[in-house]
């Protein structure tokens, strides 16, 4: 009966440890805890061009990831001691809460819904919502110009396809892929007409195909990109904030942003104002 006993008391144990690490899913501790160890772990965009985009050899580039690199160095983590991840729009929110990244810096929009679940630092760019269209189209030269049944790609999980349909052209289809890189396959072999996300990640995008694909229309959003983390973890969000305020005042931001989308012909952003949300 003790052996009995024992090994019930043994198995509730491990089942008991195995939930916790299943609701979990990552490491526990504070951004700053891991900072202090010398490691970070931080969500970005995997197929973003001038963004967040890993590339073939396996390395990494873009805006949003000089942007991580600095506010990692602020925070003590070299370079090399970053680990990427890919963070899907979907997906940014529940990388965070399960611990599974310190930070998310992916074009990620700061949204009053979102601060129900995760804390911002920023914001580190504002960008504006525009349309990616093929070059030689001519009917879609603007927002306005979706009405009439034609087909929009975004992505799952983000705000920019939803906003169209209920702010501009009501009878816009919508059509949404997991990734911006998909969309734009479908923009390519005709099966969308437009996609639309915020004119910077479009540049990227339009940059990388010259002549093949241009933005369209004035932007018709603000879209204010915050490093995300974990809610209520007000110490790891002040020193971001701290960091990016750096990176503007000593002409680091201005610099990797020209070096990351300024040859798109993309005329970027003035630096922005950080809030303390």
């Amino acid at each position: 009966m003790r052996i009995n006993r024992a090994l019930r008391l043994g198995l509730g144990a491990l089942a008991l440890a195995l939930a916790a690490t299943a609701c979990g899913g990552g490491n526990e501790g504070s951004a700053l805890d891991h900072a202090k160890d010398g490691k970070l772990t931080v969500g970005i965009k995997f197929d973003q061009p001038g963004l967040g985009l890993r590339n073939k050899d396996g390395s990494y580039s873009g805006f949003d990831v000089e942007v991580a690199k600095y506010v990692a160095g602020k925070l003590g983590v070299q370079p090399e001691s970053i680990t990427f991840k890919e963070a899907p729009s979907a997906q940014r929110e529940t990388l965070i809460e399960n611990g599974q990244v310190d930070l998310v810096v992916a074009t990620y929009s700061i949204t009053d819904k979102r601060k129900e679940k995760v804390d911002f630092a920023g914001p580190y760019y504002v960008a504006g919502q525009s349309l990616l269209v093929k070059a030689d189209n001519t009917d879609i030269t603007g927002v306005e110009s979706l009405n009439g049944n034609k087909k929009l790609c975004s992505v799952k999980g983000s705000t920019p396809a939803q906003n169209v349909k209920e702010k501009y052209a009501k009878d816009v289809q919508l059509q949404e892929f997991d990734t911006y890189s998909l969309c734009v396959e479908a923009l390519r072999n005709g099966s969308v007409d437009a996609v639309t996300t915020d004119d910077i990640i479009l540049a990227g995008f339009a940059a990388q195909s010259p002549g093949q694909l241009k933005v369209v229309g004035k932007p018709f959003t603000t879209e204010n990109y915050g490093i995300g983390l974990k809610k209520g973890d007000k110490e790891t969000r002040d020193k971001v904030n701290d960091a990016i305020e750096a990176m503007i005042a000593d002409g680091s931001w201005a610099k990797a942003l020209q070096q990351t989308v300024g040859g798109a012909g993309f005329t970027p952003s003035p630096a922005p104002q950080v809030n303390r949300y």
